[in-house]
């Protein structure tokens, strides 16, 4: 098997979950503004090794079923695993959170079997899709830097207003998660009542 950068890049990405989880829980002797700014930080590169694994992949070729499979997974699976974080933590209510992953299981299902029917496309990311992941990709490392162990907001001296942009973006993410999913499941419903 040929080297692949962009699938290094995803498999990376994974490999970054249980890093991610582990800074969250161990007493690892930062103080807590340093622990969540590191979780920030890491969830930025996993969002930027997402963009750049597709890029590299198109640029040279490199696309490949296993990629294809991975990419998603790598995606939802960080996403989680922070909302999970900032859920334990009081800093995303628990209802976003529910509405953010469940959604993303919804989806993945429903595309596992409309490819599975021949009908894949009706259900291929959309503009909305992007502006909710875009929404929730700035909105997730800003919920960690104002955030604390006790769930009460951090504010920065720096940017006063970040906390409340954090969660405006979450509120945005979430609804543009109710609604790109009414979406899929619309041009999905032919063949799902067909079956």
């Amino acid at each position: 098997m040929q080297p692949n950068l962009p699938n290094f890049l995803t498999l990376a990405r994974i490999l970054a979950i249980p890093v991610f989880v582990a800074i969250f829980y161990l007493p690892l002797g930062l103080s807590s503004a340093d622990r969540f700014a590191l979780l920030a930080a890491l969830f930025v590169g996993a969002a930027i090794t997402d963009w750049l694994d597709g890029m590299l992949a198109r640029r040279w070729n490199q696309t490949s079923a296993f990629g294809a499979f991975l990419d998603p997974v790598a995606d939802k699976l960080m996403v989680c695993a922070a909302l999970v974080c900032l859920i334990e933590i009081g800093r995303v209510g628990p209802v976003v959170g529910l509405i953010i992953i469940g959604r993303e299981i919804t989806i993945s299902a429903l595309r596992e079997w409309m490819a599975s029917v021949g009908s894949r496309r009706g259900v291929a990311v959309n503009s909305l899709g992007k502006i909710k992941t875009a929404a929730q990709m700035i909105a997730i490392p800003l919920l960690l830097l104002t955030a604390s162990p006790d769930g009460a907001v951090h504010p920065t001296l720096a940017f006063p207003l970040l906390p409340a942009i954090a969660d405006v973006l979450i509120g945005i993410a979430s609804a543009l998660t109710v609604i790109s999913m009414s979406v899929y499941l619309r041009a999905a419903w032919p063949d799902l009542r067909g079956s």
